[in-house]
């Protein structure tokens, strides 16, 4: 069973969602359009995005039995008032049921996360309705994930895997030239809201029935992971926030496959053990990894059960499918 845990959607049209300059699309032809914000054009989409049997081909070619289906970032809302998150949220998690019709498309949900209460809500009702996880941002303004313990707890307690991803990339002139907001940004993010989940202490505080998987390995957690062990021990003053040092936590989450080079996925699988890596591509954009499952099914280190896991079967538990 090979199972990508990274992919988005986006719906071929949605309702006005109400304020101005809301993310909206403009359709171009049967096959590509184009997401706006702000009345600007953001990113150019192809049918991929919204057309299921195109994605089950795409699968079929690559070899992938099943896909998570998660929202695209741009549309989390969570730099608008929670009413408005809301109605987004309501409005994307529909519209992903109908995308994700076919068994073999997982889907995962949205919800407003600047509002706890509104999100658990959200989550529970779509929970009802048949989505199998949640997609977070991996931050909300200037608050990380070691804000919204309440939340992540619930998603333990009700069984919902998190899938988290980063969003809203700082901007200016150094960092949007060269697609550096996408190079260098995201897994920078990415390995910045792990470290408030560690020393913001969310692992000692939620129980470890949470199954949370990073997306983009992780970002630059597993290179640095010697650092910050080492500032832990030498500055213990000032970030030993956690219970244990860092390295204790490496086996409460997991992470994704996108990383493009075998030396990377080989440290990946250092670091986490071939347990807490998972097959993801980024599907169906441009940065992604095409064709899917290539770097782990040509990467000579791994055994052959450390193959399967990697392709499918730690999906399967962060799924829930073996508890």
């Amino acid at each position: 069973m090979i199972i990508d845990v990274h992919t988005h959607y986006v719906p071929q049209g949605w309702p006005d969602l109400g304020w101005p300059g809301a993310p909206r699309l403009r359709v171009d032809s049967e096959r590509e359009a184009m997401i706006l914000v702000n009345d600007q054009d953001f990113r150019k989409v192809g049918h991929e995005c919204w057309d299921a049997e195109k994605r089950l081909e795409a699968m079929r070619e690559d070899g992938v039995d099943k896909q998570v289906v998660s929202p695209t970032p741009v549309f989390f809302g969570y730099d608008r008032p929670p009413a408005d998150a809301v109605r987004i949220s309501k409005i994307f998690n529909d519209l992903a049921l109908d995308i994700c019709s076919d068994e073999r498309l997982i889907p995962f949900c949205q919800v407003p996360l600047q509002d706890v209460e509104l999100a658990v809500e959200e989550l529970d009702r779509c929970k009802r309705q048949g989505h199998r996880g949640v997609e977070i941002g991996n931050h909300v303004g200037d608050l990380d994930l070691d804000h919204f313990v309440d939340f992540l707890q619930h998603c333990a307690d009700i069984g919902m895997p998190v899938f988290v991803h980063p969003w809203d990339l700082p901007g200016g002139p150094r960092i949007e030239r060269w697609m550096a907001q996408w190079i260098v940004g995201m897994p920078a993010e990415t390995h910045l809201s792990i470290i408030a989940m560690i020393l913001g202490g969310v692992f000692d505080r939620v129980s470890r029935d949470l199954r949370i998987c990073f997306a983009h390995g992780g970002g630059s957690f597993a290179f640095w992971l010697g650092r910050l062990e080492n500032a832990w021990h030498r500055r213990h003053d000032v970030i030993g926030t956690s219970e244990h040092p860092p390295s204790h936590y490496v086996d409460r989450f997991s992470v994704d496959s996108v990383v493009f080079d075998e030396r990377a996925l080989r440290l990946l699988v250092d670091v986490f053990t071939e347990d807490g890596v998972m097959l993801g591509s980024d599907f169906p954009y441009p940065l992604g990894e095409s064709p899917v499952g290539q770097l782990v099914r040509n990467a000579g280190f791994l055994s052959g059960t450390a193959r399967a896991k990697i392709l499918g079967n730690n999906a399967r538990t962060f799924l829930g499918e073996f508890s």
